[in-house]
């Protein structure tokens, strides 16, 4: 591990200064869960580690009944699974971060690390010159391929490692970013980056800025969400393919409805097909079965990994079975 200096600012202003000047030898500190194995593999080496955990008004959570709810990026993931309102109101984003790592991690991790953290894939986190660390070429493509992505993948084949990002994505959550002079606000669903627009990055996020607060909106009366994940190992690890959803029902009809899939992609996947055809469906065995059968249609997997598709449509019909009663 290369020696590093531990930086702390006393202003976001600061600590975006700091990251933008020397943004190709700094990194952001937060929790830490994924940063520290970052520079403990020599994935990266950073001369500076900049500290925000003592920056004030980024570990809230405020709930406001008919608006919405905000959370300051660095609130833990322990707090948002057990946070009432979070639990009663944004259902899926609780059961998400009750998924995450182990309750240790959930303590120390936070929520804007999570959204943000890098790549799972053995061969980035391990001693190869891949694409996502400046190399020519992706290991997974004609090696241990099994847990890579099925669809939105090329040049590089990784799935987007966050429950949160999924949950958050479903439930049109907007992201507030800073450069420490000004705010900017965007979608989960335009925050994160396919292999084929930026093989070196996972989201937007530019040298200098820093994600400072997620806004989910309020849900109206009859809306319910969930997430639920399938995983190798009883015990804590990265889904395999997960599934966020977010209803609005009236009787056994759909009024509104959005599905998005985890562990499939290198982002939150938003399949098209599959969402504009619940929007009014009917909750009907057919009507359910036609709508798993469109699941992926797109997808491309690689020689290990086709078991995804099924397993994504079996879990994309429990949701949709569940809510039916």
């Amino acid at each position: 591990m290369q020696t590093f200096k531990y930086v702390q600012p006393k202003s976001l202003s600061e600590a975006a200064t700091i990251s933008e000047k020397e943004s190709n030898s700094a990194v952001l500190f937060a929790g830490g869960t994924d940063v520290l194995g970052l520079i403990k593999n020599d994935i990266i080496s950073p001369s500076k580690v900049i500290n925000l955990k003592l920056i004030p008004g980024l570990d809230k959570i405020e709930y406001t009944n008919g608006a919405g709810l905000k959370i300051g990026a660095l609130t833990t993931v322990s707090e948002i699974a057990e946070h009432p309102e979070i639990i009663r109101k944004f259902t899926a984003l609780s059961e998400a971060a009750k998924e995450v790592a182990s309750p240790q991690l959930r303590n120390v991790g936070t929520i804007g690390g999570n959204i943000c953290q890098r790549p799972r894939c053995w061969y980035f986190r391990e001693d190869f010159d891949c694409i996502r660390k400046g190399g020519d070429t992706c290991y997974a493509v004609g090696g241990e391929n099994k847990y890579h992505c099925v669809v939105g993948g090329g040049p590089c084949f990784i799935v987007h490692p966050s429950d949160i990002a999924v949950a958050l994505v479903a439930l049109n959550a907007e992201l507030t970013i800073t450069n420490g002079k000004e705010l900017k606000k965007i979608s989960a669903d335009n925050f994160f980056v396919l292999p084929g627009e930026n093989t070196l990055r996972e989201n937007i996020l530019k040298p200098g800025e820093i994600l400072t607060e997620i806004f989910v909106p309020e849900t109206s009366a009859n809306t319910s969400s969930r997430y639920i994940k399938f995983k190798e190992r009883n015990v804590w690890d990265f889904a395999i393919v997960s599934v966020a959803a977010v209803f609005k029902k009236n009787d056994i009809k759909l009024n509104s409805a959005r599905i998005v899939l985890g562990g499939v992609a290198p982002i939150p996947w938003i399949d098209k097909q599959l969402n504009s055809m619940l929007i009014g469906m009917e909750l009907s065995e057919k009507s359910i079965e036609n709508a798993v059968t469109n699941t992926l249609t797109d997808a491309e997997p690689m020689e290990k990994n086709e078991y995804k598709i099924p397993l994504a449509r079996n879990l994309v019909k429990k949701v949709l079975n569940d809510l039916r009663g």
